[in-house]
């Protein structure tokens, strides 16, 4: 079971962009990367197209490891690492390891 999932909030713990928050849009290579909006950004130029009509230098989300991030509780609101728990009826759910409460 993965402890971020796409439209989870995080928060970046290394590198440049330490401290920012941001919604993660795509998980990518088996779990190991992931596309958060807004976070390491890179200028990419592109050339004009038939759909592109406006060309030129423009900043793309680029993956960061999911190592790098971690997950925001909604109900603390801060950066917590995540446990799995089991219900009584065999299904698991994620939570939060300083409130306890469900993610």
């Amino acid at each position: 079971m993965l402890k971020i999932r796409k439209e989870d909030t995080v928060q970046v713990t290394k590198g440049r962009d330490r401290g920012k928050k941001g919604r993660v849009l795509e998980i990518l290579s088996g779990g190991r990367k992931a596309l958060v909006q807004g976070i390491n950004l890179v200028k990419k130029h592109k050339r004009k197209t038939q759909q592109d009509q406006q060309g030129g230098i423009v900043s793309i989300e680029s993956p960061i490891s999911v190592f790098n991030i971690m997950l925001v509780c909604k109900s603390c609101n801060r950066p917590t690492r995540v446990g799995i728990k089991v219900l009584k009826d065999q299904g698991k759910i994620r939570v939060c390891r300083a409130c306890n409460e469900a993610i």
